[in-house]
């Protein structure tokens, strides 16, 4: 009777326990569940993508030859620039999307950079030949325009900052010119950045994405545009599941600006900045490593007029925080140009209200050079003192990954026999000569001619991988 008792004493008192403990655990946040499936969506947004086709004219020489009318090879005289001779017709494909009815379309700067000639399919086989709205090599997004007496399909842009890792996706575009391809997948994570430049913000995924795809949308599950497919990294060329876009809240204000001006229109309050990292946040006695620190300010510049001084920490500017350096410049670019706003910094561990009111920030793109920079004779390469530089076009920023804020020359290749062998390297970017900024080849051989006439030496501040080192040479 007692054993009884007992086992049922245990029994009730086990079960409490368990109750209690189930009761004491929160229930799982509420999450989206995975997708039945996309057809839906699919049949809804297809519309309104496009693929862009694009074709420059390239000048060949002369004596190409031509084949006769009827050869098996006469195929091959359009290749070559076909009777004429105006020169071949180099094409490339890319994807886009209409955000407005009345035809304006986002796509990739790098899909239409250069191009003599821009075509517009719909899925239906509509083409239309674009115009080119504007384009901001610095976001690599462009605008275009279509007409027609009918409105076209188009779709709108969602809140990208809404987006969470591990959100279901869906990706249509152009692969390999295959119009109408439908991908999927989840978002791998969110603020990466590629080294391309000051805005870089981009929206991981493992969205299948490739060739062709660059321009595209990337949706959310309620069909808003919350991406434009950019970037894939890939050792092959084709998707390894991790491609990158460009987030819908940037684009959509680039976009905007495009649309109103034609053009980009940021601010700049001329500084240089450096991120923080957590040792150099403790040492500032700060919670954790946010802000940016200031490693350079331009005389003359609104930075400099405001009282802005190298060292300080950048927390805070118009009300928004100041997270990292990349964040600095897409706050400070959004602001308006002409008007103060305030800017809390930290200086000497006290923190300080600086009002700065911010200049316009020369653009690389305007709406009178929309095809590119036109070649200027002051960027042409050089050799002095042995020294072979080039001047930092966009093209060479791209290739060498160089930040839209450095300024200088960069360093192609150093004769052995010259002062600086050994010291200066390929790739190095000289950003002064004897203190003073330098920012073409000209200004480099100017001063260098400058520090001769006067028998002067030579001293260059080098800016290699981000780190400033200091060279001095005899100038004879």
């Amino acid at each position: 009777m007692y054993d009884c008792f007992m086992t049922r004493l245990l029994s009730l008192l086990t079960m409490c326990v368990f109750m209690a403990a189930f009761a004491g655990t929160p229930a799982p946040a509420h999450a989206k569940g995975v997708p039945e499936g996309f057809t839906k969506l699919t049949k809804e947004l297809s519309p309104a993508v496009v693929n862009i086709s694009t074709a420059q004219k390239v000048e060949v020489s002369d004596f190409v030859p031509l084949y006769p009318e009827g050869s098996p090879l006469e195929g091959f005289n359009d290749f070559f620039g076909g009777n004429n001779g105006s020169g071949r017709v180099s094409k490339s494909l890319g994807s886009g999307f209409v955000i407005d009815p009345d035809g304006f379309i986002v796509t990739n700067n790098h899909v239409i950079e250069d191009a003599d000639v821009i075509e517009v399919i719909f899925p239906n086989g509509d083409v239309y030949d674009a115009e080119l709205l504007g384009r901001d090599p610095a976001t690599d997004l462009a605008l275009l325009k279509i007409d027609d007496e009918d409105p076209f399909p188009s779709v709108n842009f969602g809140d990208s900052d809404t987006i969470e890792v591990g959100e279901w996706v869906m990706a249509i575009g152009n692969p390999f010119g295959y119009g109408g391809s439908v991908s999927a997948g989840i978002v791998s994570a969110r603020n990466r950045s590629l080294e391309m430049g000051a805005y870089d913000d981009f929206i991981q995924t493992d969205v299948a994405i490739n060739q062709g795809n660059s321009g595209g949308p990337l949706f959310n599950m309620d069909g808003e545009v919350i991406g434009v497919n950019t970037a894939i990294i890939s050792p092959t060329g084709g998707s390894v599941g991790i491609s990158f876009s460009i987030p819908s809240d940037l684009a959509g204000s680039v976009v905007a600006q495009l649309k109103e001006y034609g053009e980009t229109r940021r601010a700049t309050i001329g500084i240089r900045v450096q991120e923080i990292d957590r040792k150099l946040a403790k040492s500032l006695k700060l919670d954790e490593p946010k802000g940016a620190i200031v490693t350079r300010v331009t005389e003359g510049k609104p930075g400099d007029e405001a009282g802005m001084k190298v060292g300080d920490v950048i927390l805070n500017v118009g009300g928004v925080d100041v997270d990292n350096n990349r964040e600095l410049f897409r706050i400070i670019a959004d602001t308006k140009v002409g008007k103060p706003v305030d800017v809390t910094v930290l200086r000497k561990k006290k923190r300080r209200v600086l009002s700065v009111t911010p200049d316009r920030l020369k653009e690389k793109v305007t709406k009178d050079n929309l095809k590119g920079e036109e070649r200027n004779p002051d960027m042409a390469d050089l050799d002095i003192m042995g020294i072979s530089i080039e001047g930092l076009t966009d093209a060479t920023r791209r290739t060498h990954k160089i930040k839209p804020e450095v300024e200088g020359v960069r360093v192609l290749l150093v004769n052995s026999r010259s002062p600086a062998a050994g010291k200066l390297r390929e790739g190095d970017i000289i950003e002064q000569v004897n203190f003073e900024d330098i920012s073409t080849p000209k200004a480099f051989e100017d001063a260098i001619n400058s520090a001769r006439d006067n028998g002067q030496t030579v001293t260059f501040m080098v800016n290699r991988n981000g780190n400033y080192i200091f060279y001095s040479f005899d100038s004879a």
